[in-house]
């Protein structure tokens, strides 16, 4: 029988032979398209330039006199307005007076309806009877325009401050009690149910768990209220106001002073958009989490 050769591998690796190195690639790999959150990025300068194409149309349509001055004065005549109000030229008292009237009653009345609209909302999603006994007011009431009530709070209360702090505090209540409600069904039944397993008792589970997971839709509530609360603010001052940013939009507005009243509606727009933006600073620290989940 002839022999029959087995031919061997021709260069066999030892098991123990280290790998070649990897050499790096020359060329840099193109980068691909990265999935993008909806809506992200700054938005801050696309705001800049929407305020200042509003005031070029502004200034443009004015002084080329298309606009009567009775139905939209100039920039100019309303900004020379508000030197008059802040200087105290103008044929009216100055304007921080009125500006510390109106942040006055709208704050007190934002700061009670927070003390109550909130643990009355925290209840409210927590108990059934406590929901049970406030959701059919708190329904009623909630989509009628504050002049619809007006004169029933002047006939029980007055004309005093008291129906005009407590027409804010109305307009205040129900946002802020309904998203409290709401946010207290934000936590999922497994958080609460791995709190139970780890030993918290039920308070325990309501402010280390439920709480925490109310605050942001809290904090949407107290925008939503200070927005409510200075839109209401010319109604509020219709009440025998002698001082205030409504009573001033008023009192030019039955004069014709159109430059006054849209100096006094710019103030009371600024002031609530700076609120609003402390607000948000204010949500941005409490409740870092904030979309992160």
């Amino acid at each position: 029988m002839p022999d029959i050769a087995i031919d061997a591998p021709a260069a066999a690796m030892p098991a123990s032979a280290p790998a070649a190195p990897v050499t790096p690639a020359t060329t840099a790999t193109p980068k691909t398209t990265r999935f993008k959150v909806p809506g992200e990025g700054n938005s801050a300068g696309i705001s800049v330039l929407t305020v200042a194409v509003l005031i070029a149309v502004w200034f443009g349509v004015t002084n080329l006199g298309l606009v009567k001055p009775i139905f939209l004065p100039t920039p100019q005549a309303v900004f020379q307005q508000f030197y008059e109000y802040l200087t105290g030229q103008a044929n009216d008292k100055p304007l921080w007076q009125h500006f510390l009237a109106s942040m006055l009653r709208v704050f007190s009345a934002f700061v009670l309806a927070c003390v109550t609209a909130i643990p009355i909302g925290i209840a409210m999603g927590m108990s059934r009877t406590v929901r049970g006994i406030f959701d059919p007011p708190l329904e009623f009431y909630r989509p009628l325009p504050p002049l619809a009530y007006l004169p029933l709070i002047i006939i029980w209360f007055g004309i005093d401050e008291v129906p005009k702090v407590l027409l804010i505090f109305l307009s205040c209540f129900a946002p802020l009690a309904l998203a409290a409600r709401s946010g207290m069904r934000s936590a999922s039944q497994e958080q609460i149910n791995a709190a139970y397993s780890m030993g918290a008792s039920y308070l325990q589970v309501i402010r280390h768990v439920i709480l925490p997971s109310a605050m942001p839709d809290i904090l949407i509530g107290m925008r939503i209220a200070i927005g409510f609360g200075w839109t209401t603010l010319v109604a509020a001052e219709m009440v025998a106001a002698n001082v205030g940013l409504g009573q001033m939009v008023l009192n030019a507005s039955n004069f014709l002073r159109t430059d006054i009243v849209i100096m006094g509606i710019i103030v009371i727009g600024v002031v609530a958009y700076l609120f609003d933006l402390l607000m948000r600073w204010v949500e941005r620290r409490v409740v870092p989490w904030k979309g992160r989940m």
